[in-house]
């Protein structure tokens, strides 16, 4: 049984939120009585979450808002403040793949589009929420990285190279804000059953069974998981936690 939490009053920005782990928050965050700001590229998938979470009941604002895009992200921070008022929670989880791929063949293109994403995304996220947190004096704030974010793996530069770029913004951070009341932590999910992972085991890139295997735990792990640690780390209850790149990933990265 996952722990409880009472959000009611806050406001939380979720991007990448239409689908997997961050529909999964999105959906723990106004579960917990938060207002939620939906932020995604994808219209069509952000429109069904949008309607979804608001037939249950939830205050809900979408915002279309492609990440690697600095403009646009502060559009939709300042949407959140002018909607509901404050912002005091954040998961920054918009992030893409990149097909298995020799370091010596990647295009420059790639690594462009993955980092621009999956860094800079996170980057330019960070740097206007924080922006509206430290006028209140208070926040809490969620990257997402990966186990990508603390291991190498064969095929994949690109999209390490990103994800452990996360974990040192969040570092980085962390001990910049930590004393002006503003909490900044990462996760780092393993191998998670989602839509994107989903999209890697059909065209090849990920052996679902080996993946499974390489997990101690056994199994893949769900959205619903990951969603717990970030409210977790959202909460009163991760009070003394700064700075952490949390591994949620079934022992992966235990070994």
């Amino acid at each position: 049984m996952n722990p409880t939490y009472e959000f009611s009053g806050r406001v939380a920005f979720v991007t990448g939120a239409s689908s997997g782990m961050g529909l999964a928050t999105a959906w723990a965050f106004a579960e917990a009585g938060a207002a939620v700001t939906l932020v995604d590229v994808d219209d069509q998938a952000l429109h069904a979450a949008d309607t979804q979470l608001r037939d249950a009941g939830h205050r809900i604002l979408a915002v279309h808002c492609d990440v690697a895009d600095e403009a646009q992200v502060a559009a939709a921070v300042g949407a959140t403040v002018e909607a509901f008022g404050s912002l005091d929670m954040a998961y920054n989880n918009a992030g893409i793949q990149a097909p298995v791929t020799d370091a010596a063949d990647e295009p420059a293109e790639m690594f462009d589009r993955v980092n621009a994403i999956n860094l800079r995304g996170i980057w330019a996220s960070m740097k206007h929420e924080l922006a509206h947190m430290r006028t209140q004096g208070s926040g809490a704030i969620v990257n997402c990285s990966s186990l990508g974010g603390l291991v190498g793996l064969p095929g994949r530069a690109a999209y390490h190279a990103s994800k452990h770029g996360v974990i040192g913004l969040t570092r980085s951070a962390a001990l910049e804000y930590a004393p002006r009341g503003i909490r900044i932590n990462a996760i780092c999910p393993g191998t998670i059953e989602t839509p994107m992972v989903a999209r890697m085991i059909a065209a090849g890139d990920l052996d679902a069974d080996e993946a499974a295997a390489n997990q101690p735990i056994g199994r893949l792990g769900t959205a619903e998981e990951m969603a717990a640690a970030v409210l977790w780390l959202c909460s009163p209850a991760a009070s003394f936690v700064v700075g952490v790149a949390l591994p949620v990933d079934g022992g992966y990265t235990a070994r």
